[in-house]
């Protein structure tokens, strides 16, 4: 396992600090004395130590007095960005979040100021970062903000998760600005209620489904999962209960919507898979369990299934065909999902729950819940999971995994699975604490308790790095956390539809802004 140092933190964990005992000040004058008695000492260069700080960013925010657990990308307005944390170092101290406008950050010029009309004024000395300001604070938590969501379609509404068990809903209007809309001018921003149902939430995920716009999903530590729709219009009960669900016997860890929304996979650390038919499509189809709740239904009770120290993360193939759970030990499971036929048609796909065999699994592949690969290339455990479709001719599906161990392994889920490329110190012997493809294409961005973002291109070896990284496809890695592993690694990190702007939340209580 991994030292304390190279695991990610929890939210609202700290450290204790070392402290040295303190010189009296009388003992410190004395000190002084005697040393001026002798003459001034000259230092001994060879005991000095060289400090270089590196910052690539365009625009930083360093308002969060404490570390930043989450982070949020409006669906529509893509720098309208939201972060949460702590208000402290404290054991004690509040959830703190913002609002930020990343538009505000003018791009760098891509050519030199020999290239510019006016070469005297380009060249003339400038800001080389900008100070982003709060647009509108979120409070309200009495403890860590750890999970962060804007709903769908829209993004009118956005959700906040602490450690204190609530969950806090915002109405955020947007005036956006004439470039593109994707920045904006100013928010209104309202709270519309909140709810507290768990002791500690441990993720929150928007549902896509257009039939079902402004429901949210969350995961606790007491294992329950919970479906709330958030409506706006009524001020008397903002958020109300859609389902709860009370299988896992861990901690929920992890959870992700199928592409359509109508179903929800969740994790656990009791090594449990569940994918709730949250709105009935399935049950309809005669593709849910005994229990009446899932699709999917796999437990430690299966030894096929079971990971020694649970489940940790999950991710959902757009084309809604798998799930992959990743989990101790650097195992991954994949696992089939149903395929539903869309509300009101009728297909040779919806089967009779007769049809089926015991706990989900069937003759029929039709109805999901079969282990279709079992993965172990890493050493640790798998803390974050990614799938894109290329949009290459034909289209490839890439499973990435991020482990403790610093590394990330890619999987051709077109070659049964098999090892696309192994990145071994992907982040040197730090955690990879998240992955994200830029949608449709090779590109995969990483990020991890070194402090340092980076951009993969999965196709063939980049043009930076070192020359294993560069064997790997490292195209551009971003320097600006602390990093080192303690109090200064990236948690978390939003990049748009294109991957041009990364906007970072770190554990040193920095935002931070990139450009590709």
């Amino acid at each position: 396992m991994s030292s304390a140092k190279d695991r990610v933190p929890r939210p609202g964990e700290h450290e204790e600090e070392d402290m040295d005992e303190m010189l009296a000040a009388d003992d410190a004058a004395e000190e002084v004395a005697e040393a001026n008695d002798d003459g001034d000492v000259a230092m001994d260069s060879d005991n000095e130590e060289e400090v270089v700080l590196q910052n690539d960013s365009i625009a930083y925010f360093d308002l969060p007095p404490d570390s930043l657990f989450a982070i949020a990308q409006h669906p529509l307005h893509l720098a309208l960005v939201a972060v949460g944390g702590s208000a402290g170092p404290e054991d004690n101290a509040p959830g703190a979040g913002w609002l930020l406008d990343t538009a505000a950050a003018p791009s760098r010029p891509v050519l030199p100021a020999s290239y510019a009309s006016d070469p005297a004024a380009a060249a003339a000395p400038r800001a080389t970062m900008t100070q982003l300001a709060s647009l509108f604070a979120l409070d309200g938590h009495s403890d860590s903000i750890n999970a962060l969501c804007w709903t769908l379609p829209r993004g009118d509404v956005l959700v906040s998760g602490g450690l204190d068990g609530r969950v806090r809903a915002w109405k955020v209007d947007v005036r956006a600005d004439g470039a593109g809309g994707d920045g904006a001018q100013g928010v209104a921003v309202a709270l519309l209620g909140e709810a507290r149902e768990v002791e500690e939430v441990n993720w929150l995920a928007a549902c896509p489904s257009p039939a079902h716009p402004d429901a949210i999903a969350l995961g606790a530590s007491d294992g329950s999962v919970w479906v709330y729709a958030v409506d706006p219009s009524d001020p008397a009960a903002p958020l109300q209960i859609v389902q709860s669900y009370f299988l896992h016997t861990g901690s929920c860890t992890a959870g992700a919507w199928t592409p359509d929304g109508q179903l929800l996979a969740t994790v656990a650390d009791d090594s449990s898979l569940y994918v709730w038919d949250v709105w009935g499509l399935a049950a309809g189809q005669g593709l849910v369990g005994d229990n009446g709740m899932t699709a999917v239904s796999l437990t430690a009770s299966d030894q096929r299934f079971e990971v020694e120290g649970g489940l940790y993360s999950v991710a959902i193939d757009p084309k809604g065909a798998f799930v992959a759970a990743g989990g101790a030990g650097g195992a991954i499971k994949i696992v089939s999902l149903p395929r539903l036929a869309s509300p009101g048609s009728t297909t040779s796909q919806s089967r009779p729950q007769a049809a089926r065999g015991a706990k989900g699994s069937a003759a029929d592949p039709s109805t999901g819940g079969q282990i279709l690969a079992s993965l172990h290339t890493q050493g640790e455990s798998v803390e974050t999971l990614a799938v894109a479709v290329t949009s290459t001719s034909p289209p490839t599906t890439l499973v990435a995994a991020g482990s403790v161990d610093g590394s990330i392994a890619v999987y051709d889920a077109n070659r049964r699975f098999a090892v696309r490329r192994h990145i071994v110190g992907a982040h040197e012997d730090h955690s990879v604490v998240c992955l994200d493809f830029v949608p449709g294409s090779w590109l995969l961005t990483s990020c991890g308790m070194d402090g340092v973002v980076r951009r993969w291109d999965l196709r063939a070896g980049g043009a930076t790095g070192s020359s294993a990284a560069a064997d790997a496809g490292l195209l551009k890695e971003w320097r600006g956390h602390r990093g080192d592993g303690e109090g200064g690694g990236v948690l978390g990190f939003v990049q748009g539809q294109t991957g041009e702007r990364v906007v970072t939340a770190g554990d040193d209580g920095l935002a931070l802004v990139f450009e590709a």
